[in-house]
């Protein structure tokens, strides 16, 4: 078994062992581990029950990083984006009204169709006609949502009354206390290059909780898996053809589409898979993991799943080879045994990771070109209006017309690629079709 191991991931190629890649599966598991305490508290908020959504969160991220693992054969960790979560819970579900059933049933149609534009070599070809601001943009204005929902749930922030959007919260209250703690904690501890330093800071932030009497320790540490049966097979395909729900199904295929190819590429640099003209080869094989770990995720009550940023942490600790996201697969498994631990976290020790998380993701602004007006522009009110519209897709389409819009004016037409009319056409789309009355 060893000696085929060893073959299979080609360790004498790219001049690694077993000692390497564990450590480097080990690294990535605790970096991003994180997932599986943030991500069901949100699925929660969207009304599934959160021992399902725990159990769900789980499947979905070892389906897609085992399939990294033994089809791809690259140690990159697969798991259902947060971001994605959020915008389907706080916005999909809470503001328009619509169930996650629906929101579900989108995701299954996303990664199927994911699937299938892979295998025919559009979705290289769509993902490359989008310009580079735009795609920061995307990653930035994310990041600004989930910042604004942390520091919601956090209790940092609150709904402000009359006129007033957002009024400061309640900073004499011991829960406002410990998230603000808890995210000076995980900046420092990231700051310092500490690994795990987001795990690390919510389960610091959750024991600091059950010291000072603020929550309480979890009644048993050790269960059965929790039964997804409650989640399992339950979206609503019939639903998601109604004409309201039009352009929730848009901006949930868009993203689907847009999320793993930033990171993928970014992991490709980190890994060498770049060529000298630039382009990735074999990338349809970890594009197929992550349209199949799509398409788990939907016929689970996730949103879509994808590669994971955190992987460079592993790849950073000498990763080289699958072997490694297989060790980090099978230790998502271990997670379905300490549920009750999980479910102890209370919001004030989560909270603070959105916000962390959003800084991270923001950071991608820096990349805009804020010299050349017709590309930041439309980079600006992609962010703007993510966040304070709460609809990530609202921004997303306001983008994709925008862009055109202020190409055209200035004379530089000729910039605009044919996937962006198709984007912009389904954008203006997203617009005619949005349920404005909600």
């Amino acid at each position: 078994m060893i000696l085929f191991l060893k073959n299979y991931f080609n360790f004498k190629a790219h001049n690694t062992n077993f000692k390497i890649e564990i450590l480097g599966g080990l690294t990535t598991f605790f970096t991003m581990a994180y997932v599986l305490i943030v991500n069901p508290k949100i699925l929660s908020v969207a009304g599934l029950p959160y021992e399902a959504a725990l159990t769900a969160t789980v499947i979905i991220a070892f389906t897609g990083t085992f399939l990294m693992s033994v089809y791809a054969k690259l140690p990159f960790a697969v798991a259902p984006y947060i971001g994605e979560n959020a915008f389907i819970a706080f916005t999909v579900v809470k503001l328009l009204g619509f169930s996650w059933q629906q929101a579900a049933g989108a995701v299954m149609v996303a990664g199927f169709l994911l699937i299938i534009l892979t295998f025919l070599n559009i979705r290289p070809w769509l993902a490359g006609s989008i310009p580079a601001s735009l795609k920061l943009s995307f990653t930035a204005g994310i990041g600004l949502f989930l910042t604004v929902i942390g520091l919601s749930e956090s209790g940092i922030i609150l709904k402000g009354e009359g006129d007033v959007l957002l009024r400061a919260g309640n900073f004499n209250s011991p829960e406002t206390l410990l998230a603000i703690l808890g995210t000076v904690l995980i900046a420092i501890l990231t700051a310092k290059k500490v690994k795990a330093a987001i795990l690390t800071g919510i389960l610091i932030t959750a024991v600091l909780g059950i010291i000072a009497g603020i929550s309480e320790l979890p009644k048993e540490f050790l269960s059965i898996p929790p039964d997804p049966g409650p989640v399992f097979l339950e979206a609503d395909l019939k639903g998601i053809f109604e004409i309201s729900f039009l352009p929730v199904l848009i901006t949930i295929f868009i993203m689907a589409f847009l999320d793993t190819m930033g990171t993928l590429s970014a992991l490709a640099i980190k890994t060498g898979m770049v060529n000298k003209k630039g382009q990735i080869p074999g990338i349809k094989k970890p594009m197929l993991c992550d349209g199949v770990a799509t398409f788990t995720a939907g016929s689970l009550g996730s949103a879509s799943a994808g590669v994971y940023l955190e992987s460079a942490t592993g790849i950073a600790a000498g990763a080289k080879t699958g072997f490694a996201s297989l060790i980090t697969a099978f230790l998502f498994l271990t997670a379905l045994f300490i549920s009750p631990v999980i479910s102890a976290i209370p919001g004030f020790a989560y909270g603070p990771a959105l916000i962390v998380i959003g800084a991270f993701m923001f950071s991608s602004a820096t990349g805009i070109d804020f010299n050349d007006f017709t590309e930041s522009f439309p980079a600006f009110i992609v962010i703007v209006l993510m966040a304070f519209s709460y609809n990530i897709g609202t921004g997303m389409s306001a983008g994709f017309l925008i862009y055109p819009i202020i190409k055209i004016a200035s004379g530089k037409i000729k910039e605009i690629s044919i996937g962006m009319w198709i984007l912009a056409s389904l954008a203006l789309l997203f617009f005619i079709f949005y349920p404005y009355n909600y």
